[in-house]
């Protein structure tokens, strides 16, 4: 049990035993399947994590040239990277870090080709598709939606794989079963069928909630060994939230209880400067303790401490009534909340610790301050 009164707030928690239980579980698929997992660090680059991380995964996929720096400076293995375009001093960074590199359309794949020749002998080049088939509710992390400028559609790719591409990458996933990806990869053979032939490898990409306790792991590994022997292509998969899935959590404090036609708490974090996901998805993180409003006794609106009007994490119950000085604790705030974060207002980052619940260690890794806010502009 984790002893939430002893961190200084407002706080990342991330629990390396329940990190390594999510990659544990990856690296099963991996030695069932001859698949090989990357970690997506665009949703979590918690670099102290790296030594853990690279004794499980394949390597890291990366959308920008710091990312695949720290990929492979820290993390290792391999680095793949994709961005929806590059430009001339991205690419020729990129080049230098990657294993992979992934197009997004095929004017990007012409404009480096003459790069891309230089480099074929230690770089594998890919093309993402889109195979125009939707499996995610909200639109703004749909890679399928219409309009998407995320891929390649069947009438825009050229009948064979293009001189010197030699894989192929989709992804229409968000937080999603395996089911969804048995049906996504029905469409992608019914419309690139004949380019997938071609492949040495293919990538299907993110959004594989592969940690959740209702996944059905089975199916996903039938499905990756039915395509390795049907296409002979290496496979990858690059879930980032799979990896830190429940791994964190975001500690506050109560600043203040105010009354307006309803109970409100001042917490000292911010949907928008700490957890932004909860504006723009939106959806409702979990509080330990708590229920929906008005299934416990007391019920509060919970907001942040930024002057943003629309800054309110959201309505939540309680068995007794909330003080000043009581801690809340926010679970599953590990992937897509850290690397979210923002100094709007000058409102100070939350700490970050990194502790093993089951040898009660606790590491304090960063403290945030003036210079941070002060540093990011000019």
């Amino acid at each position: 049990m984790i002893d939430f009164s002893v961190f200084e707030t407002p706080c990342f928690v991330v629990d390396e035993v329940l990190l390594k239980r999510n990659l544990e579980i990856l690296s099963h698929i991996q030695k069932e399947t001859g698949a090989k997992i990357l970690l997506a660090l665009k949703s979590f680059s918690m670099y102290c994590a790296g030594d853990l991380i690279k004794q499980y995964l394949a390597g890291t996929c990366a959308s920008s040239p710091h990312e695949a720096r720290l990929g492979k400076e820290i993390f290792r293995g391999e680095v793949h990277s994709f961005a929806a375009a590059y430009s001339d001093n991205d690419f020729d960074e990129l080049i230098t870090l990657s294993d992979h590199i992934v197009f997004n359309s095929i004017s990007q794949y012409e404009r480096f080709k003459p790069k891309i020749k230089e480099k074929i002998n230690r770089i594998k080049f890919g093309l993402r598709i889109n195979p125009e088939h939707r499996e995610v509710d909200a639109e703004i992390y749909d890679p399928c939606a219409p309009y998407s400028r995320l891929g390649i559609t069947r009438k825009n790719f050229p009948g064979k794989l293009p001189e010197y591409i030699s894989g192929l990458h989709f992804h229409t996933l968000c937080e999603n079963n395996s089911d969804s990806l048995e049906r996504t990869i029905r469409v992608v053979e019914e419309k690139f069928g004949e380019i997938l032939s071609q492949c040495e490898w293919v990538n299907f990409g993110g959004g594989h909630h592969i940690t959740r306790n209702d996944y059905d792991i089975e199916l996903l590994k039938n499905i990756i060994n039915s395509f390795k022997k049907k296409y002979n292509a290496d496979i990858f998969l690059e879930p980032g939230e799979a990896a830190a899935l429940n791994a964190g959590f975001l500690v506050s404090t109560v600043l203040d209880i105010i009354d307006n036609s309803k109970s409100i708490a001042i917490l000292d974090t911010s949907a928008a400067a700490h957890m932004p996901d909860i504006i723009e998805m939106p959806y409702r993180p979990f509080i330990i303790g708590s229920e929906e409003p008005d299934v416990l006794p007391y019920t509060y609106r919970l907001g942040g401490i930024s002057c943003l009007a629309g800054d309110i994490i959201g309505e939540y119950s309680f068995g007794k009534p909330l003080n000043i000085g009581d801690r809340l604790v926010f679970t599953d705030m590990a992937h897509y909340t850290m690397v979210k974060t923002n100094t709007f207002n000058g409102i100070k980052l939350p700490n970050i610790y990194y502790i093993n619940s089951e040898s009660n260690t606790i590491v304090h890794k960063k403290s945030f301050g003036y210079t941070d806010f002060k540093e990011r502009l000019s």
